[in-house]
């Protein structure tokens, strides 16, 4: 989702573009994961974009690519996305998230040192830290009791719960903070929480809000797990996304760290977005299951102060409505093409 975002994104600003795949989606979460749907819409909208079948897990055939290519502009935005699948299959999570990250960092140090690479880490790499902040419990939400706006880049990643995904996500995310501060390479690290967008191949284990639309639209049952439905993440559009990697990419810094999200006003728990759905005429099947998947946040929401500090031209353009009406229109053309 979010690279195809940036092809989109770069190629319209008239760049060439070449975007590593091999649909491992496909293999954590089956045919309606894969990715196969958004290469070929963009190998068809873009002559300028070339996509080339690569497993970053392949230590030569990645530095092939980055010797032949030499790259100005690097995003990695490739990974095993989901905490909960991770446990059933640590060694390919761990070979993805954590080797595939080293190995596209020691290729660029060897190829390409100076051109800026922007990683898209996540907040898991708090682990479960953000749930021993104070919260208060609302009736549709819990929210920070201290009148905390959000979680800051200060924040601890030690001694708290991570998830297998969580770890091997730790491990890329401190490379790449170390190739940036040892090596001096211009490698910002991007913490992301609730990613989203129309493009989103989304599934029960991973990409909630488009997935929650889905389910929604095509009347299948959604299952909520703990916390009587009240968690809380802040939802960004992949579109600012790829506008903030731009803006690194004209003002990069070495080794910076970035939490990445919405923010406070695209921020909704679970019950906030099933009325928020049944205002938009989409009356939700789900059931609720009291155990709550383990290491998951119960409230979730990104300070963005540090990097628009940093990035003051960037900010969060587009809104929750937009984001769900995007996602709506995607679903309802995907569904209107397997009729006909």
């Amino acid at each position: 989702m979010i690279g195809s975002e940036c092809v989109r994104f770069l190629s319209l600003q008239g760049w060439e573009v070449v975007g590593i795949d091999n649909d491992m989606r496909r293999v954590f979460f089956g045919d309606e994961g894969s990715t196969t749907g958004n290469t070929e819409a963009l190998k068809s909208a873009f002559v300028q974009f070339r996509h080339v079948t690569t497993d970053i897990r392949d230590r030569q055939e990645v530095r092939n690519l980055m010797e032949l290519e030499r790259p100005h502009f690097i995003i990695h935005t490739a990974a095993q996305p989901s905490h909960d699948k991770a446990a059933a299959i640590p060694y390919d999570d761990f070979d993805v998230n954590a080797l595939g990250t080293l190995n596209l960092l020691v290729a660029a140090r060897d190829f390409c040192r100076e051109s800026p690479f922007c990683f898209t880490s996540t907040n898991k790499v708090y682990g479960d830290r953000p749930n021993q902040l104070p919260l208060i419990e609302k009736e549709k939400r819990f929210d920070y009791a201290s009148g905390l706006d959000g979680v800051d880049e200060t924040m601890s990643i030690d001694q708290c719960l991570h998830s297998v995904f969580g770890a091997s996500k730790v491990a890329a995310d401190v490379m790449c903070q170390e190739f940036g501060r040892y090596f001096g390479m211009p490698v910002g690290v991007f913490r992301g929480g609730c990613l989203t967008g129309p493009q989103h191949a989304a599934v029960s284990l991973h990409g909630y809000l488009a997935y929650i639309v889905m389910c929604a639209i095509t009347g299948k049952e959604y299952t909520i797990f703990g916390y009587g439905g009240k968690q809380v993440r802040d939802q960004i559009h992949c579109r600012d996304v790829a506008k903030l990697f731009w803006e690194f990419f004209q003002s990069p810094r070495a080794g910076e760290v970035y939490n990445l999200g919405g923010g406070r006003e695209n921020s909704l728990s679970v019950l906030e977005t099933i009325d928020l759905l049944a205002l938009r005429g989409h009356n939700l099947k789900y059931r609720y299951e009291s155990r709550h998947r383990t290491g998951d946040h119960i409230c979730y929401i990104t300070d963005l102060k540090k990097v628009k500090a940093h990035f003051p031209k960037w900010r969060v353009d587009t809104l929750l409505p937009a984001i769900i009406s995007e996602i709506e229109e995607q679903i309802v053309r995907a569904k209107f093409r397997e009729i006909f």
